[in-house]
């Protein structure tokens, strides 16, 4: 007697990658409808895993060139534009022979996916550091010099000094290490994309914290950016202590 459909779609589903093809060995020869299209599901599923893993080969790239370097460490930050909140960095070193797919510019990522890889790149990474500028540092330095900071904070955090820095954009001043900038380097580097992912997780965690304390400003949701809600917010209620001063004078008073 033939296996129920929803046996053999059940095993598919279950199935790694490197499991399917026994599978549709083993049943290539059921012409059932529902047995043809839970295969040809599974046909896609290895095609859209082996274009995956072709993207993030190409991801690597510059780690490839710069490979002579031990310990090549992305920077990347998250919350630069906010009326809210502080800069996060991330500094993560990936091993060389780093297997984890998916990884990419962090804006590009659901949530879900972010929180996922998060867990991932933390087990798996040779060295992770997390720097932090708060608003009131921003206030006072401007941004992009508290961003600065927050990145040397990172790189002074990692428990594996790096020899190499493959930064977003920027070149990183008062850093001895060797610098390459590298435009929307979010979404062409692992290394960057991984502190990427870092640092926005790390930055919307503390702003659903921050959420709890200043529930009327909507932080869980808009997480200190210029959200409607946030704005009519600041007009109604005025600013709280983790506004950036700097950055709301257009709102309401401060």
């Amino acid at each position: 007697m033939a296996e129920a459909i929803g046996v053999i779609k059940a095993k598919l589903q279950a199935a790694t990658i490197e499991e399917l093809p026994a599978l549709f060995i083993q049943y290539e020869q059921d012409e059932r409808a529902g047995v043809r299209a839970a295969i040809e599901k599974s046909r896609k599923r290895i095609e859209a895993y082996e274009k995956e893993v072709a993207r993030c080969a190409l991801l690597k790239k510059y780690e490839r060139e710069y490979a002579a370097y031990t310990h090549i460490c992305g920077i990347d930050e998250v919350g630069r534009g906010p009326l809210a909140g502080p800069v996060v960095a991330g500094a993560v070193i990936l091993p060389k022979d780093c297997d984890i797919l998916y990884i990419n510019d962090s804006k590009k990522l659901s949530e879900k996916k972010r929180e996922e890889l998060y867990d991932v790149i933390m087990e798996k990474a040779v060295a992770v550091g997390l720097g932090y500028s708060t608003p009131a540092r921003i206030d006072e330095i401007n941004i992009l010099q508290a961003t600065y900071e927050a990145m040397r904070e990172a790189i002074s955090k990692l428990a594996v000094k790096p020899d190499l820095l493959l930064n977003d954009a920027v070149t990183i001043p008062k850093v001895d290490i060797r610098q390459v900038p590298i435009i929307k380097g979010d979404a062409k580097s692992i290394s960057i994309g991984a502190a990427s992912i870092v640092a926005k997780v790390t930055r919307d965690r503390l702003m659903v914290q921050y959420d709890e304390v200043y529930p009327e400003y909507g932080f869980a949701s808009n997480k200190g950016y210029g959200a409607q809600v946030h704005i009519d917010a600041l007009k109604k209620y005025g600013p709280c202590p983790i506004h950036r001063k700097t950055f709301i004078t257009h709102f309401c008073e401060v």
